[in-house]
């Protein structure tokens, strides 16, 4: 009994450890060509299946030929979703022009 909670506390320890933040970058054009920043969230359910509201990175550019997005999950967007158990699992994005 005493080595499979051990063994039981060990899986649990490494899962929790081995949990990541996500990081999505595309280069538009030439990329981002100065430090100008635009974030905004996106809202998900169900463990990202369904988008619920999802920002638009060509607006977010405001017409700039050339810029980077980068979407992520932070960790309080992990914080939430694991506080909620994955019903709402939100990312952020950045555009950088």
């Amino acid at each position: 009994m005493k080595k499979a909670f051990k063994a039981l506390a060990v899986a649990f320890t490494a899962s929790i450890m081995l949990t990541s933040c996500y990081t999505y970058t595309s280069v538009v054009g030439k990329g981002a060509q100065g430090n100008q920043k635009t974030t905004k969230w996106n809202h998900y359910v169900i463990y990202g299946l369904a988008p619920v509201g999802v920002s638009d990175s060509k607006e977010m550019a405001g017409g700039a030929q050339d810029y980077t997005v980068t979407t992520k999950q932070s960790f309080v967007n992990g914080l939430i979703s694991a506080i909620t158990f994955g019903i709402y699992t939100p990312t952020v994005t950045t555009v950088t022009k």
